[in-house]
């Protein structure tokens, strides 16, 4: 029996459709097993700290582990390459993994020219290959130098600056993560503000529903803001009133719902 070439091409036209349904509803799955690995009842905090390896990376990495915190570190690949003392802490960090994850955080760091950076997506793009290549990263999850920016299966928040590099980045299947909540510093690199403060915001910020996802929340700090003995001290404090709310429970953003390809 003949058939016509109009069929063939409706037979062939209906076959893509489903197929892209069927990936459709495959990413969807995917999303909502992980959602569903949370509990509800359940906020979950995920404490981040950018730059190192630094001087005061050490002091997170002990705090967290008395406190048995788990903490995220996004690294800088230059960082953690031209020193002994880098490649040390780096140690220490992927030697724990039940309680830290590593992340990307750019090789370069822009060297903190942020508009040339970029303005150069593919140059931007390529200092985040060579950092996971440095840091032996075997996950895609990185954040962005000096920027917010998300990007996930169901988070797509980005500046018109950076939107070029987060479009390369998501073409390669990385996640992006920004943060929700800043313990910032001053001029001389110190924290701004008390940990009783801090933690305000975070029952502020849950309170209001004021996460990049719901029940989810990111603090972003930076390891040099902890160098001093009086500095640390703030850090197990805010880690110490956090522990005190039942409903608080902490997380690697390893663990964060919606990664692409979950962060690998």
């Amino acid at each position: 029996m003949a058939f016509s070439p109009l069929f063939y091409f409706f037979t062939l036209f209906t076959l893509a459709i489903n197929s892209s349904n069927a990936q459709v509803s495959v990413i969807e799955s995917q999303t909502k097993r992980q959602v569903s690995k949370f509990d509800n009842s359940t906020k979950y905090i995920y404490l981040t700290f950018d730059d190192g390896p630094l001087l005061g990376t050490s002091n997170c990495i002990d705090i967290c582990t008395h406190q048995q915190a788990q903490a995220t570190f996004f690294e800088v690949g230059l960082h953690q390459e031209r020193a002994a003392f880098g490649k040390g802490l780096y140690e220490r960090i992927i030697q724990n993994q039940s309680l830290f994850a590593l992340g990307n955080h750019s090789y370069s760091h822009a060297n903190n020219k942020y508009l040339y950076y970029y303005h150069h997506p593919d140059m931007a793009f390529h200092d985040f290959l060579k950092s996971k290549s440095t840091l032996k990263l075997e996950n895609n999850i990185v954040r962005l130098p000096g920027n917010n920016a998300w990007n996930t299966t169901v988070l797509k928040k980005s500046s018109s600056l950076v939107t070029p590099l987060v479009h390369k980045l998501d073409s390669a299947s990385f996640n992006v993560i920004g943060w929700d909540v800043e313990w910032r510093f001053n001029k001389k690199g110190f924290p701004i503000g008390s940990p009783q403060k801090m933690a305000n915001r975070v029952d502020a910020a849950f309170a209001s529903n004021h996460t990049s996802t719901k029940n989810h929340l990111v603090i972003l700090m930076h390891d040099h803001m902890f160098r001093s003995p009086g500095d640390s001290l703030k850090l197990a404090n805010l880690i110490g009133l956090l522990k005190t709310n039942p409903n608080y429970a902490f997380r690697k953003i390893t663990q964060y719902p919606g990664l692409i390809n979950g962060g690998r």
